[in-house]
């Protein structure tokens, strides 16, 4: 994946495009000559990516939407279809943290909220997206994944089962869609300066982790329609397709 990456005239929604790594992610697609569908509930967000965008001369169409909201989730779905009768790119980023805490110890709306927003909302989003993918000649899916899904630690229960959830499923649409044109892949990103960082390590020095600029770049390149795996989890760290079941 050292090649320039080129997505000239590509269709990409990339959720939770307001800040940190869906923020970067999008900035790489557009350079690369995608149209960018950003998605995310903060409006400041949007307005600030949209704006870096058209100033690089890239292009991008800002939707400002709770993805718990389940109508508008199948209504984005059906304007894409209206607009561009398909989608190329998928990045599902969008994620919530929670709270880190002893399971007896989470209440039941907090626990409700993480499943809500990491694994029923992206479900949704494939679910609206998947025949989009397939109308594209190379659909590429993405979608953010942690070392916590075959790893949990104590105390990040809730995070953890939501990211386990989200893994098993892009399996299985992998699968499903193996003999398609379209390739679906995890990512793990490792380590990454963002706001859920901050949250989860307060007492993390941010400079010690790479910032999401830094890794933007390769999550980007998952991308290209000339990416062929399948099924797969893009390790950051390791900068290779590996196993994390293993």
């Amino acid at each position: 994946m050292t090649e320039k990456l080129d997505l000239t005239g590509r269709v990409a929604l990339v959720t939770g495009a307001s800040r940190g790594i869906g923020y970067h992610v999008a900035r790489e697609l557009a350079g690369a000559g995608a149209h960018v569908i950003a998605v995310a509930r903060t409006v400041g967000g949007l307005e600030e990516l949209d704006d870096e965008i058209q100033a690089a001369g890239g292009q991008a169409t800002l939707v400002p939407l709770d993805l718990t909201d389940a109508p508008g989730v199948d209504r984005l779905g059906g304007a894409i279809h209206e607009r561009w009768k398909k989608l190329d790119i998928l990045v599902a980023n969008a994620g919530i943290l929670g709270i880190i805490a002893p399971l007896g110890h989470v209440k039941a709306k907090v626990f409700d909220q993480v499943i809500a927003t990491n694994v029923t909302a992206t479900w949704r989003v494939i679910r609206s997206v998947d025949p989009l993918l397939k109308f594209s000649d190379a659909g590429r899916a993405i979608v953010m994944t942690s070392d916590l899904a075959a790893a949990p630690r104590a105390y990040w229960g809730p995070f953890a089962a939501s990211k386990a959830a989200v893994a098993a499923m892009t399996k299985s649409w992998a699968l499903e869609t193996q003999n398609t044109t379209l390739r679906v892949n995890l990512v793990d990103p490792g380590p990454t300066r963002t706001a859920h960082r901050a949250l989860a390590m307060p007492g993390e020095d941010p400079k010690s982790v790479p910032h999401p600029s830094e890794i933007a770049g390769r999550i980007a390149a998952l991308a290209a329609p000339s990416v062929n795996v399948t099924g797969k989890t893009f390790s950051i760290r390791e900068d290779r397709f590996v196993d994390l079941s293993s």
